[in-house]
């Protein structure tokens, strides 16, 4: 039997991984690698900003024109 690389085997579920919306503070766990499906993400200055989805549907416009957050 051998181990993931970088953790042990020991049998545990995946931990929760908590989203912060970038816009206006909403959170959420999710057990996957990324965002709860129907939320979005940007990457702005090497950095990755993720958005609820109430705030990924009023802005949809600005995220798809790829403005600036600043500006919407």
């Amino acid at each position: 039997m051998t181990s993931p690389p970088g953790g042990s085997d020991d049998g545990s579920a995946t931990q929760p991984r908590r989203f912060v919306c970038a816009r206006c503070g909403t959170s959420a766990q999710a057990l996957a690698e990324g965002p709860p499906l129907t939320w979005t993400y940007s990457v702005e200055g090497g950095d990755r900003l993720y958005y609820c989805e109430a705030c990924s549907r009023e802005n949809l416009r600005s995220i798809e024109g790829r403005l600036d957050p600043d500006w919407w």
